[in-house]
C-alpha cells in the first residue's frame, strides 16, 4: 500500500511541477522580462535566452510530464493488482489516479502558474534549468529538436504588433488602468507614422497670406487682431510662396518706424514638404531646422496647404489647440464650407434647401 501512494504521489508531484512551468513561461511578457533585467535580476536573463528558442524548455517540460503520466500510471496500476489481487479494486484506483491527475497536476498548477506568473519567475529559470540539464546533456533534447524542426521551423519568442497593443490599451481603458486621454494619446503615437501631411494640413484656400510687396504699415493697419505669428507671403500670384514673416517683426518695424518698407525685407525662408509626406519626418525637420511652418505642395509644386507644429501636436495629443483668440476649431472644414459656398453660386452644387422645398424626385 505503501509504495501504492508513493507512486502516485510522485506522478502527481512531477505533473504538477511541469504543469505550473508550462503556465508561469508561456505567461511571461518580453516587457516584463526586459523590466527585470533592467532590476538588475539574473533570471530574467534566463528567462529570455529560453524565450528566444522555446522549444528547447517546452520539450523538457512535455517531456517530464509524459514520463510522469505514462511512468506513474504504469507503476500505480502495478501495485494496485498486488494490493488488491481480486482486481475489483484496481478500477476504482484507476478512475481516482485519473481523477487527481487532472486537478492536481492539470487545473490547480496551471491555474496558480497563469495567475501568479510575476512572483514565479525565478523560481521557473532555476526549475527549467535542472529539467533540460539531463536531458540535454544525455542526447535526448537533441532528437526531440531534431523531430519538431522536421515538422516545421523552430518556435521564437513573439513580438506584439501594434494591433495587439492597441486591443490592449483599449482593454486598460476599460478596466479603469487609463484615463481616455491617456490611451486616446497612446492610439496616436501608435498611428502617428501613417499620417501624411495632407491628412493634418490647413488648405490653402483658408490660409492668411499677403503680397510681399504690401507695406509693413499696411499690412499692420489691415490685420491689427491677427492672431496667427506666421504669416506666408507671396509674389505676384497667391500661390508663388516665397517665404514667411513673424508677426513679432512686423510689430518691432512699426515701433521702429520702418513701416513704408515692404514685408519682403522681413520674409523668412519656409519649408517645403510634399503631401505625402510622414508626420513624424515633418516633425523631425521642424526639430532639426528649428522651423514651425511649411507650406505643402503637390506633385506638380502648386501650393495646397500649410501645416504647423501646432498641427502636428495636436494629432499626436487628439486635441484641438485652440487659444482666446482662435474662433475657427477645424480650418479643413471651413475650407469644405466656403467651396460648397462657391459651388452652390455657381451651380455646380444643388442647394440642400431648394430641394426640401421642391421634394424628392420621384420619377
Amino acid at each position: 500500500m505503501g509504495l501504492l501512494f508513493l507512486y502516485a504521489f510522485l506522478s502527481i508531484f512531477f505533473s504538477f511541477l511541469c504543469s505550473i512551468l508550462e503556465a508561469a513561461f508561456l505567461s511571461l511578457t518580453p516587457s516584463f522580462l526586459k523590466i527585470k533585467k533592467q532590476e538588475g535580476k539574473s533570471y530574467a536573463h534566463t528567462l529570455s535566452r529560453f524565450k528566444e528558442d522555446v522549444d528547447e524548455p517546452l520539450i523538457a517540460i512535455l517531456t517530464i510530464n509524459t514520463v510522469a503520466h505514462t511512468v506513474g500510471a504504469i507503476l500505480v496500476g502495478v501495485q494496485a493488482e498486488k494490493v488488491y489481487p481480486s482486481g475489483g479494486m484496481v478500477g476504482v484506483v484507476s478512475a481516482l489516479m485519473t481523477l487527481a491527475i487532472l486537478i492536481l497536476s492539470e487545473i490547480i498548477p496551471k491555474t496558480i502558474g497563469a495567475t501568479y506568473w510575476q512572483s514565479l519567475g525565478n523560481f521557473t529559470a532555476q526549475t527549467l534549468k535542472i529539467f533540460i540539464f539531463p536531458l540535454k546533456y544525455t542526447g535526448i533534447l537533441w532528437l526531440l529538436r531534431l523531430t519538431t524542426r522536421l515538422i516545421g521551423k523552430s518556435a521564437h519568442m513573439s513580438t506584439m504588433s501594434r494591433e495587439e497593443f492597441i486591443a490592449m490599451t483599449n482593454a486598460a481603458e476599460e478596466e479603469g488602468v487609463f484615463e481616455e486621454n491617456e490611451s486616446t494619446f497612446i492610439k496616436n503615437m501608435l498611428a502617428f507614422r501613417s499620417i501624411q501631411a495632407k491628412n493634418i494640413m490647413t488648405p490653402f484656400s483658408v490660409a492668411v497670406t499677403e503680397d510681399e510687396d504690401t507695406t509693413i504699415e499696411d499690412f499692420y493697419r489691415q490685420h491689427r487682431n491677427l492672431k496667427f505669428s506666421r504669416i506666408p507671403v507671396y509674389r505676384e500670384k497667391s500661390n508663388n510662396i516665397t517665404g514667411f514673416i513673424l508677426k513679432d517683426d512686423v510689430l518691432e518695424e512699426m515701433i521702429d518706424e520702418k513701416g513704408p518698407e515692404p514685408l519682403k525685407t522681413l520674409v523668412r525662408d519656409i519649408q517645403v514638404t510634399s503631401l505625402d509626406t510622414p508626420i513624424p519626418k515633418l516633425f523631425e525637420t521642424f526639430v532639426d531646422k528649428r522651423t514651425h511652418l511649411s507650406i505643402v505642395v503637390d506633385e506638380y509644386g502648386n501650393t495646397v496647404g500649410l501645416v504647423t507644429m501646432e498641427d502636428i501636436i495636436e494629432t499626436l495629443l487628439g486635441l484641438e489647440i485652440m487659444d482666446e483668440s482662435d474662433n475657427i476649431e477645424d480650418m479643413q472644414v471651413l475650407a469644405r464650407k466656403n467651396w460648397e459656398k462657391r459651388a452652390r453660386r455657381l451651380g455646380i452644387l444643388e442647394d440642400p434647401k431648394k430641394e426640401e422645398d421642391n421634394g424628392p424626385n420621384v420619377s
